[in-house]
């Protein structure tokens, strides 16, 4: 099974008279009464990044892509737990110092706080990161997309999955190229000062952790929606563009594998004025990239679209 079955067939029905869990069909928990949010992740060695030869900024891409499940949410990230396993190959001195420094400059970054956390001995390194956050305003979740809402997504995705391949020696680039994507790999650009501002007219929400395609499924399926997507205007970097057009690769396989963690959310068309200026007014770029529409089409078990045909890896899975 993979983990979305999992979760469904044996764990969501622990949750149902707990409101704030949605059924654990979202990424967060969200306490109504007390307007407090929570997001928790884990990062596993030679499963989310290759290796422990800079901890500064597996550390760094550990807590971003945590923050990103709150603010994605329109949910200000407040304080983080940090749990680690590891032995001493991976906890040493000079590694310790490494993410100390990197954690101090992402609290200031993204003014947070350490709350607590625990280390344990194992063979394997993992990470585990939990953060708490607060919003006057009810979170915007993954259910809740209109018919005939336009579709966005914020910056650019893609270019993490490049930075992966080439550290994994599967790409060949000069070495200002190969600098760029590796640096969005392991340090997502997050919309934080955009997010702030989403609940003035985002219908529903995700980050971009597992891929466009997979995310999108998750908001078309919470509201039973099928979508039209505008293959061409998925936003991606200059950098990308570039190596897709020299070697002639398809686009739909560097959009499809996660790791962004740029906003892909919903709105109405009557909003289409004010995210255009919101935009502006935090430095953020956003593209429509499709419509929301009537009913869920399916196909080969898949949301299908009106006229664009999905590909077959929609994103990143995890199998058990």
């Amino acid at each position: 099974m993979n983990e979305f079955a999992v979760i469904k067939k044996y764990f969501s029905n622990l949750s149902k008279n707990n409101k704030g869990s949605f059924a654990l069909s979202d990424d967060i928990f969200f306490d109504y009464k007390k307007k407090i949010g929570i997001s928790i992740d884990s990062f596993i060695e030679g499963r989310h990044f290759l290796n422990f030869i800079n901890p500064n900024l597996v550390i760094k891409k550990a807590l971003r892509g945590a923050i990103s499940d709150l603010i994605c949410k329109g949910i200000i990230p407040k304080y983080y737990f940090m749990s680690c396993s590891g032995n001493k190959r991976h906890l040493t001195k000079v590694n310790l110092a490494k993410i100390k420094l990197a954690l101090k400059e992402e609290q200031k970054k993204y003014n947070i706080f350490l709350a607590g956390g625990d280390t344990t001995y194992s063979n394997k390194l993992s990470i585990t990161v939990a953060v708490v956050g607060y919003s006057k305003k009810n979170p915007v979740l993954r259910s809740g997309a209109k018919i005939d809402d336009d579709i966005y997504i914020t910056n650019t995705i893609g270019d993490a999955f490049v930075g992966l391949k080439v550290l994994k020696g599967r790409i060949k680039l000069s070495k200002k190229n190969s600098n760029y994507f590796i640096r969005k790999f392991y340090l997502p650009t997050l919309p934080i000062k955009f997010s702030k501002r989403i609940h003035l007219f985002a219908n529903s929400a995700i980050d971009i952790s597992d891929g466009f395609f997979q995310d999108l499924q998750h908001i078309l399926a919470r509201s039973n929606l099928s979508s039209r997507i505008f293959k061409n205007k998925i936003p991606i970097s200059n950098f990308l563009n570039s190596y897709l057009i020299r070697t002639k690769k398809n686009k739909l396989h560097f959009i499809s594998n996660g790791d962004d963690y740029q906003i892909l959310f919903t709105a109405s068309k009557k909003k289409r004025h004010l995210i255009k200026k919101i935009s502006k007014s935090t430095s953020t770029k956003v593209e429509i990239v499709g419509i929301v529409k009537n009913k869920s089409v399916f196909k080969n078990g898949k949301l299908a679209d009106e006229k664009f045909k999905f590909p077959k890896k929609l994103g990143y899975i995890h199998n058990f």
